[in-house]
């Protein structure tokens, strides 16, 4: 897949996630790999973003498999966030598949 496009939708995937479930950053791309191949160095300065832009918090919790984990959780900010990418990712899409397909008729 063209890195380009990748770049372009790597955070509401993130968000998407999230929006279903807590994760730590190696569970997340985990989730994200299963339909997209992506890098664990792509996600963490992400998730530094999103914190900073105050979408998501951290919290630790322990692990039976090594030191603990730190999860990501989104917050109501970080919902509306999500929400409102969704929303306009759906309409992006809907349009360039209209393109690609030759019809006329797609949403403005």
């Amino acid at each position: 897949m063209n890195i380009q496009f990748k770049k372009g939708v790597l955070e509401i995937c993130v968000l998407s996630v999230l929006a279903h479930k807590d994760c730590y950053g190696y569970e997340l791309v985990g989730e994200i790999s299963k339909r997209i191949d992506i890098s664990e160095g792509t996600i963490y300065p992400l998730l530094r973003r999103l914190k900073d832009e105050g979408y998501v918090t951290t919290y630790l919790q322990e692990s039976v498999e090594g030191p603990p984990r730190k999860y990501y959780r989104l917050t109501e900010s970080g919902r509306t966030e999500e929400h409102d990418q969704k929303e306009e990712w759906m309409r992006f899409a809907s349009s360039v598949n209209a393109l690609l397909e030759g019809t006329t008729d797609a949403a403005d």
